[in-house]
């Protein structure tokens, strides 16, 4: 993640762990997406956009540790990870998020 934060990267998958720092209200243009802020290692922050129309929402808090995987865009805040479920198309690539041993994807 810092090696592609670092490189201003786009559309690499990634795949992390932190602790979810902020609660963002749900993106309802479009396809309706949970966001929230996770802290990595190295004090990168990421914002999770997970697609709830096509995934379980998931249920964490401030202060909780969640596992991701998903695609990556820079931006000067640290990055957006998304496309954090499968693939509705049934290709094999699918990401997820990882909260007390249970995926939501």
């Amino acid at each position: 993640m810092q090696a592609a934060y670092g490189k201003r990267e786009d559309g690499d998958w990634i795949e992390g762990a932190g602790y979810v720092s902020r609660i963002i209200p749900d993106d309802h243009h479009g396809a309706r997406h949970q966001r929230f802020v996770v802290e990595v290692r190295g004090g990168q922050s990421l914002l999770i956009a997970h697609n709830i129309d096509i995934a379980k929402r998931v249920p964490v808090g401030v202060g909780d540790r969640v596992g991701f995987r998903g695609i990556y865009e820079y931006n000067d805040l640290g990055g957006v990870v998304h496309w954090t479920h499968r693939d509705p198309h049934g290709g094999e690539d699918r990401g997820w998020i990882r909260f007390r041993k249970q995926d939501y994807d």
